[in-house]
């Protein structure tokens, strides 16, 4: 590729849910999956975080229900991705311009620092003004609440999104240790939430808008991700 894209993926910084919770982090699939999704397209990734350095995984992420996903094993025998997992570069320190996607896995440290990332808000707000694609999956859309379309209104406002559901939220046993309910977040901004039976692959895009709804879909919302890419900068291809 004389050309390559170039995707930010930016991780929760957060390792507890809130102060003295549980740990969590980032889920490892929704990484996994996702940036060998663009790797292996000839993308070039680079991986950041709310406060830079080592982003950390959720525990329950590393040995799920059905065993290690594969692309969760090639990630560990990856050495230059395991380095840049335990060096992510600080989103304040990012220039979003170089960019033609921004992606944001899910996990549920999500719902703790980047809804209250000034900067992550700034940057995502940037990055729609500039044309470029912003995504994100399962808790991800969390990192949504705050950026900002053309006109002002919140980025999800009139668009068709999903996300972690309520119900899934239930099924996992958390939905009482979420400072807030992700689904019902974002129907509030005034998205056109959709979703399908509960962890069930389901991913949508909406012009340069694409999400998806859990971690099963992780693959289906890269693969949306470099669609929209190709539709709305085909000069990078």
């Amino acid at each position: 590729m004389a050309n390559p894209l170039h995707v930010l993926v930016i991780l929760t910084s957060a390792a507890t849910m809130g102060p003295g919770g549980e740990p969590t982090g980032l889920w490892f699939e929704e990484l996994a999956t996702p940036y060998y999704a663009f790797v292996d397209e000839g993308a070039d990734v680079t991986l950041a975080s709310i406060e830079g350095g080592e982003a950390p995984i959720d525990p329950r992420s590393l040995e799920p229900d059905g065993g290690t996903p594969e692309s969760v094993e090639r990630f560990k025998k990856d050495e230059k991705a395991s380095a840049a997992l335990k060096t992510t570069k600080p989103i304040s320190e990012v220039d979003v311009s170089k960019y033609d996607a921004v992606f944001l896995p899910g996990g549920h440290g999500t719902m703790w620092d980047l809804p209250e990332s000034d900067t992550l808000a700034d940057l995502l707000t940037k990055a729609w003004a500039s044309e470029k694609v912003v995504a994100a999956v399962c808790h991800g859309p969390a990192g949504f609440v705050n950026a900002k379309d053309e006109n002002g209104d919140p980025i999800v406002k009139g668009r068709r999104v999903t996300a972690f559901t309520n119900s899934e939220e239930v099924a996992v046993g958390l939905k009482d240790k979420v400072p807030f309910l992700l689904e019902d977040r974002l129907k509030e901004l005034g998205a056109n939430y959709e979703k399908v039976d509960d962890f069930q692959p389901f991913a949508i895009v909406d012009g340069r808008l694409v999400t998806g709804q859990n971690p099963a879909s992780s693959a289906e919302a890269a693969k949306l991700t470099l669609e929209a890419v190709k539709q709305t900068a085909p000069a990078t291809n």
